[in-house]
């Protein structure tokens, strides 16, 4: 970095201990939950829009590569630093947590982790719905960037649709706010709806007003056991048609279901090829009735048996078995490769006799489990990336993955965001006409090109390498 940039960045930033040149700190903020590693040439840890905006204004003079980063839990590599220069962290900023319980809303700092917005909530009888894997870890910003989703989006819906209002610094480090506090708003462009998901490429996150609900006052969760994989797909579709809107429904399958009793048993049972999880809530009444609506829709559909959780802690255990599943799988292989392929709900049980396929084909560890009530299937391949031969058929096998979903109407990407791990098939779901679009809009933003560079759009010729 220029030595008159590394000067100015003095100014900018006051507490020297906030600026990170070190060898040591700079290759820890190299690598995320993802592949690649890419060495920064500075970490500036950021507490003010005042510091981000001077930081952005410094990068664009010199043209310097700026990545905004929380807690770095993201799979599809949104913080790396692909180009170097600056990674901006936003982790120890989490001073503002308030919850307005009149207005429904909570305003909070980008590094508040995201499940302590709920647990502030819950004091008030509210909650925030969106609930990543990640939640107990993240940053609320991460969220908002990833537009990350997470079980209870089924019935609650993702990120973006808790967020009302935002403060925003852009690449030209101009502070901007979005939205507000009100739940209708159609002033304008919907700004706010553009920012979120546009995974730090159009600007950086320095506030969020998010938008809160009340908890519903109970809850149930049912298991359901399958001898048929692909039965469980079927399953999801009648449950969604009988007029029940669960808050969850959760796939596992039968190498999910092996792997967490491995590793920590817990009852399930492992010669099922696959459970449903659902999760019921609302008012008590209601939850009996779709209960047993439930269990008539899991008999029709050749369900081996329906188990409801007797009490919150055995409740607890089932969901905890399905938090269990990423840590699980990777005991036999070190390597996971995790994708979020999505289909529309109808077409779940031919998305799952898809992967059963593929599995077969390539000969490769797949591990199936998600949230299979929106059709956002977490499709991991257990590997070694140490192994290259293997990884070069891994590498088909994720395409095939993308294929078999894109074929069925689906997506990418449900809830993981697209960053580095999948830009180079951005052109398999978005017309070149599609594309450019996005590309004006991120010319407009930031003509310099200095924030979040590589990210989402795909470079010509490339396409997903994991065994280089």
């Amino acid at each position: 970095m220029q030595a008159e940039a590394d000067q100015q960045l003095l100014k900018i930033v006051h507490d020297r201990k906030r600026i990170l040149s070190q060898e040591e700190d700079l290759v820890s903020y190299g690598y995320d939950a993802s592949f690649g590693f890419y060495r920064p040439d500075l970490v500036v840890q950021a507490t003010s829009s005042e510091e981000v905006a001077g930081v952005l204004k410094l990068a664009n003079r010199f043209k310097i590569p700026v990545t905004p980063r929380g807690q770095a839990s993201s799979l599809s590599g949104g913080p790396l630093p692909v180009k170097g220069g600056i990674v901006l962290d936003v982790s120890q900023w989490n001073q503002k947590l308030v919850i307005d319980s009149e207005d429904l809303v909570a305003v909070v700092s980008p590094g508040v982790v995201t499940a302590q917005i709920d647990k502030a909530a819950a004091k008030y009888g509210l909650m925030y719905p969106p609930d990543p894997s990640s939640s107990r870890v993240s940053t609320i910003a991460g969220n908002l960037a990833e537009n990350s989703g997470g079980p209870r989006c089924l019935k609650y819906g993702v990120t973006k649709d808790y967020v009302i209002g935002l403060e925003v610094v852009t690449p030209q480090g101009e502070i901007i706010r979005t939205g507000g506090r009100t739940v209708k708003n159609v002033t304008g462009y919907d700004l706010t709806k553009l920012i979120v998901g546009s995974e730090g490429t159009l600007g950086v996150i320095t506030e969020a007003t998010l938008r809160l609900m009340p908890r519903p006052p109970a809850s149930r969760t049912i298991m359901i056991i399958f001898d048929r994989f692909v039965d469980s797909g079927k399953m999801v579709s009648k449950i969604l048609t009988s007029g029940i809107l669960p808050a969850k429904v959760e796939m596992m399958d039968q190498a999910s279901i092996r792997a967490v009793e491995a590793y920590r048993p817990l009852g399930l049972p492992t010669d099922a090829e696959a459970i449903l999880l659902v999760a019921l809530d609302g008012h008590p009444a209601a939850i009996d009735d779709e209960s047993d609506k439930i269990k008539e829709v899991a008999k029709a559909t050749g369900a081996r048996s329906v188990s409801i959780a007797r009490s919150d802690e055995e409740a607890r255990k089932l969901w905890k078995a399905r938090k269990l599943v990423s840590p699980a799988i990777v005991r036999s292989k070190p390597t996971k490769i995790s994708e979020d392929a999505t289909v529309p709900r109808s077409k779940i049980p031919e998305f799952c006799a898809r992967l059963q396929e593929i599995k077969k084909k390539y000969h490769i560890d797949l591990v199936v489990f998600g949230h299979a009530g929106d059709g956002n299937l977490h499709p991991n391949i257990i590997c070694d990336k140490r192994n290259k031969e293997e990884m070069k058929v891994v590498e088909k096998a994720v395409e095939a993955i993308f294929r078999a979903a894109l074929d069925l109407g689906g997506t990418l990407s449900g809830e993981h965001g697209i960053g580095t791990m999948k830009s180079a098939y951005m052109p398999w779901e978005f017309s070149p006409e599609s594309l450019d679009m996005m590309k004006r809009i991120k010319n407009a933003w930031d003509p310099n090109n200095i924030l979040n560079p590589s990210k989402i759009f795909p470079v010509p010729g490339q396409r997903l390498v994991l065994s280089e």
